[in-house]
């Protein structure tokens, strides 16, 4: 009886740490599948975090070229520009300056623009000339200016104007500027195709 006993207990025994052994693999394979697929979603997912950081780099890097290429473009032109500026400047800045400046210059003018609006039309004149030239201008306006065109010419001086003057009717319908950066843009757009070509050979 006790060896009938002692047969069934290491059957038992046996027959446990058989399933448990079994049960056990069953365990380690399924959680070695599962390792297998974390790591493959991990593989994967590094794939594609990757992938993403290497175009966004991709993107960056195109993104930068065309900034630094516009801003280099931008800081040619501008430098060009500037260059241009100091030589128009040079050639007309000075001569224009002075000749807007000087009375009779200015009287000349004057007298020629005030007698084509005399023959176009028969209008009371508004002048604004230099504040500096106040002195020598203000009886010729008066006296030698409103005889030739036989009316009333009104004139103010300001600060504003450096050179030259504008003119134009006297209830403001609208004005003619003949000041010294009137002229100087004039004289600078004729003179800019130039400048270019000798600069820049365009």
């Amino acid at each position: 009886m006790e060896n009938k006993l002692q047969e069934l207990t290491d059957k038992l025994y046996r027959e446990g740490l058989s399933k448990g052994k079994e049960e056990g693999e069953a365990l380690l394979a399924k959680a070695e599948e599962k390792a297998a697929e974390i790591i493959e979603a991990a593989r994967v997912k590094a794939g594609e975090i990757i992938k993403q950081a290497e175009k966004d780099a991709a993107d960056y890097r195109t993104k930068v070229e065309g900034d630094v290429k516009m801003a280099s473009m931008q800081s040619l032109q501008a430098t060009r520009s500037t260059i241009e500026n100091l030589m128009v400047d040079g050639l007309v800045g000075k001569q224009t300056s002075s000749s807007l400046s000087s009375p009779d210059f200015v009287k000349e003018i004057i007298l020629a623009v005030a007698r084509k609006f005399n023959a176009e039309e028969s209008v009371d004149l508004d002048l604004v000339l230099p504040e500096s030239l106040k002195n020598e201008l203000e009886s010729f306006i008066s006296g030698e200016l409103a005889k030739t065109l036989g009316k009333e010419v009104s004139a103010s001086f300001s600060k504003k104007v450096s050179g030259g003057f504008t003119i134009g009717p006297k209830d403001g319908s609208y004005f003619i500027s003949l000041t010294d950066e009137s002229f100087r843009n004039l004289i600078g757009e004729y003179i800019r195709p130039a400048t270019r070509k000798i600069l820049f050979g365009e």
